[in-house]
């Protein structure tokens, strides 16, 4: 006797939709057991985009699999890159579900915008009910993934990230200070010409004046001179 059609396809149908029920680790993280703990972590968007926002998200589990839920902020995150040599950032692990009322239990979020493309690594620290916590997590294959630049994804005009017009505003300022500079230095040098073309003017009629002055007197002192000579007398009878 043939089995009824239409029960078994409803039977594969229920399983279908009951499989994302089940809790499993999120694509592109990195899982890891911790003593009694169970700590599945990486972005909580993926793929990661430079620019946009995103989280260090971790979902942790006790050793029965069951959601921990009263973490509170018993962890904290220290964030890092490889295309910032000595920059981090402290965040702490907070809640981003509430039970009855949205999210998935156990999920614990710090959100962050990555400005740049490439590795990044969660530092986790702090301890839950005596576990002590200290591991660190950085992208690679086996992994969460790396941080990309959102041109590939963009269409159909491609602008640049605020990492890249930063980088690129970098580059720049130099360039613009250098010009700057030699701006100013050309603007001191024509002014130092300037100044001294009329110091020279202003000497040039000084001298000029004092050169006037001095014939004068000197035309003076002839004249008096010529005027002071005693006339000569005509002997008499040779009129």
């Amino acid at each position: 006797m043939r089995r009824p059609i239409v029960p078994l396809v409803a039977a594969i149908g229920l399983a279908a939709l009951l499989v994302p029920l089940v809790a499993a680790p999120a694509s592109a993280h990195e899982d890891r057991k911790v003593g009694k703990l169970d700590l599945v972590v990486g972005f909580g968007d993926e793929p990661a985009y430079a620019g946009d926002k995103n989280s260090v998200q971790l979902l942790l589990s006790d050793g029965a699999g069951k959601p921990v839920t009263d973490l509170g902020d018993a962890l904290e995150v220290e964030v890092s890159t490889d295309s910032a040599p000595g920059q981090k950032l402290d965040l702490a692990m907070e809640p981003f579900f509430e039970i009855g009322e949205f999210g998935t239990p156990g999920d614990y979020r710090a959100f962050f915008i990555p400005t740049s493309p490439g590795k990044y690594t969660f530092h986790l620290t702090g301890s839950y009910k005596g576990q002590k916590v200290d591991q660190r997590f950085t992208s690679s294959k086996t992994g969460f993934s790396e941080v990309v630049d959102p041109a590939s994804a963009k269409f159909p005009v491609k602008d640049p990230t605020t990492g890249q017009l930063a980088q690129r505003l970098d580059r720049e300022v130099p360039r613009l200070d250098a010009a700057l500079a030699a701006s100013q230095a050309a603007e001191r040098k024509a002014r130092d010409d300037a100044s001294s073309a009329r110091t020279l003017a202003i000497v040039g009629i000084a001298v000029g004046l004092l050169g006037l002055v001095a014939a004068g007197i000197a035309l003076a002192r002839r004249s008096s001179a010529a005027g002071a000579a005693p006339r000569s007398r005509v002997p008499a009878g040779k009129a």
